[in-house]
């Protein structure tokens, strides 16, 4: 592993690297049922052409933070559209597609070989993320919009994102809203996820009013939606008390939780991958503390550093990566792994 001395940021991703647990997410990654000989041919097979792409599965994956995407920004949370636009040319520039939390989680991570994921997540179900107009089609300038129109000039960009859902649902107060919004972003490929009811910070609250937050919202999500959240954003990025409070409760049961920053995320497959704690990246321009830590200096980084970053060897059935990687393989996945 090649690690820049004098960089901070470099300091900061190898520390990553270097901590988790070795629990295994529910993954797609399936025991391959051929006969022995053909395996080793097989295996020769893909291990030559995950070099050829220089495959890293077990680099740092991005997932980016959004709230709202408004034209007339109120903090540095917000985006404009034009921003929110740039921001995904840019990922389609440098070989990013969209992948879910969802999907990170459970290490269904099925892109082309040679292709980055990235994870985009929105919280707080604002209006500005999706509206439906009259014809029940996203209204223009809504992130959803902007993502779908992006996503359709650019074949293979899938136009997903993870959406961490609070009571607001979105502006919506009726339940007939409330279940058209859910639904809509259900039957077009989005993934839906829990953001507490209220959006408290849960390092201040007991357990039982931990499970409140989470449940209660958790409930109306699939009441409305048929849709179980397979992970939580945590409100301010603050885990409660126990972490694991987060996690399972008796109304939910996560396989991941995020929390609100400042690193790129390891693969679900390295050891540094801890599901109850996994961090996002602020989307913003070098500036303050910006200049190191959200999402412009991190794409650059990750460019600048591509030994690093997670490259896809294209086959969701394998781990590939450089040999001398092997000490970071979760032994869960020694039996998918791929070194080359």
């Amino acid at each position: 592993m090649r690690l820049p001395i004098s960089s901070g940021l470099g300091v900061l991703a190898v520390a990553v690297l270097l901590t988790g647990c070795d629990s295994q997410p529910d993954t797609a990654k399936m025991a391959d049922a051929k006969p022995k000989a053909a395996k080793v041919v097989d295996k020769a097979a893909k291990a030559k052409a995950a070099a050829k792409v220089k495959a890293n599965e077990l680099g740092q994956i991005p997932v980016l933070m959004f709230h709202r995407v408004i034209e007339k920004p109120a903090t540095t949370d917000d985006r404009t559209p034009q921003q929110f636009r740039a921001d995904l040319e840019r990922l389609v520039k440098e070989d990013y597609v969209p992948i879910t939390a969802a999907e990170l989680v459970s290490g269904k991570i099925d892109i082309p070989a040679g292709k980055h994921p990235v994870v985009l997540t929105f919280d707080d179900s604002s209006p500005s993320q999706l509206t439906l107009n009259e014809m029940g089609a996203p209204q223009k300038d809504t992130a959803v919009a902007i993502l779908q129109d992006v996503a359709a000039k650019n074949p293979g960009f899938r136009p997903v994102a993870t959406f961490y859902v609070t009571r607001d649902m979105f502006g919506k107060t009726s339940r007939e809203e409330q279940t058209q919004m859910l639904v809509w972003l259900k039957d077009n490929g989005f993934d839906i996820g829990n953001h507490t009811r209220d959006h408290f910070d849960l390092r201040t609250r007991s357990h039982e009013q931990v499970e409140e937050q989470i449940g209660t919202i958790g409930q109306q999500i699939t009441s409305l939606s048929s849709v179980k959240p397979a992970t939580i954003a945590l409100p301010y990025g603050n885990q409660p008390r126990k972490k694991d409070w987060a996690m399972r409760g008796k109304h939910y049961n996560h396989q991941g939780a995020f929390l609100a920053g400042y690193t790129p995320a390891p693969a679900p497959f390295s050891k540094a991958f801890d599901p109850a704690g996994i961090p996002r990246i602020k989307v913003m321009e070098k500036k303050g503390d910006c200049a190191q830590f959200c999402s412009h200096a991190w794409l650059d980084w990750l460019k600048n550093n591509p030994d690093m970053r997670y490259t896809s060897d294209g086959d969701a059935s394998t781990v590939a990566y450089p040999k001398f990687k092997s000490p970071y393989l979760r032994k869960a996945f020694t039996k998918w792994s791929l070194p080359y």
